[in-house]
């Protein structure tokens, strides 16, 4: 192409906006991420919430975070953390945890109790494509409001699984709870479960027989603080291999119990208790 200098006009790949993969790049390198209306998360979100209406952009009430791009696809952490505090009269109820390219787009529905103190929930999952991962919470209104980001990793659901199954399903059950050092009376307070799990998807192949591995994974977990239930996880196979979630919860009493139960999709179930020690 000339110009009317008759000057060749030399134009770079990226000057163009041209468009790759599902990332757009414009000039200067800049990536822009695909719309967030993809036609998966339409699909899901009438699917899910059919006919309701949400806050698409609901960073005053919530705000998701993730790697721009996963070093891991079968390990991206994520983090959803609530930008309001959990009260009687007004609560963070439900956290729905959403992959749109995944094969099963809904990988966790969290249902929190007002008691926790905040809504902040952080775990790893797998995925599939190059997708966006979006929360929705769902208030004591019954409002819904949204947060998203756009990850860039692919093939953690189909990633072989660790290299020793045997020993894996060995320790299959095995829990540990970690809280802080010091534990304040009343303060919302960070703890974690983690529980041994291979947490097959059945897309992955067995290195070895060349056969897909058939799927095992954990699908509830229940952590109570006493006789109260504090959260509730409604997980699928995205979760990754290992599951562990962070969680908040108050202690009201000099000592607190906690127990996290566990059941898998054989229905076999795991129990852990933590007796935590609080300083006024």
């Amino acid at each position: 192409m000339f110009c009317s200098t008759g000057k060749k006009v030399v134009f770079s790949l990226f000057s163009l906006g041209l468009y790759f993969g599902g990332i757009h790049y414009s000039y200067a390198g800049e990536i822009i991420n695909p719309s967030q209306n993809t036609e998966k998360w339409m699909m899901l979100k009438e699917s899910l919430f059919p006919q309701k209406k949400i806050n698409e952009n609901a960073t005053n009430i919530l705000s998701i975070s993730a790697p721009f791009r996963a070093e891991d696809a079968a390990v991206v952490p994520i983090s959803i953390t609530s930008k309001i505090d959990q009260t009687k009269k007004n609560y963070i109820k439900k956290l729905y945890l959403l992959i749109d390219n995944n094969p099963t787009p809904v990988a966790g529905v969290f249902t929190l109790s007002p008691d926790a103190g905040k809504a902040d929930i952080e775990t790893r999952v797998r995925l599939e494509e190059y997708t966006y991962v979006r929360a929705v919470a769902k208030l004591n209104d019954d409002s819904l409001h949204m947060v998203s980001r756009y990850v860039r990793a692919s093939g953690g659901c189909s990633a072989p699984a660790g290299k020793d199954q045997e020993a894996a399903l060995a320790r299959m059950g095995k829990m540990r709870f970690r809280v802080p050092n010091k534990v304040r009376l009343g303060e919302p307070t960070l703890a974690q479960v983690m529980v041994s799990h291979p947490n097959f998807s059945g897309m992955q192949m067995d290195q070895i027989t060349r056969l897909y591995v058939p799927p095992l994974f954990v699908r509830k977990i229940q952590v109570k603080q006493g006789k109260k239930i504090l959260l509730t996880a409604d997980l699928d196979f995205a979760i990754s291999e290992n599951p562990n979630i962070r969680f908040y919860f108050v202690p009201n009493n000099k000592k607190e119990l906690l127990r996290a139960e566990v059941l898998d999709s054989t229905d076999k179930t795991f129990v852990k208790d933590l007796s935590v020690a609080v300083d006024s």
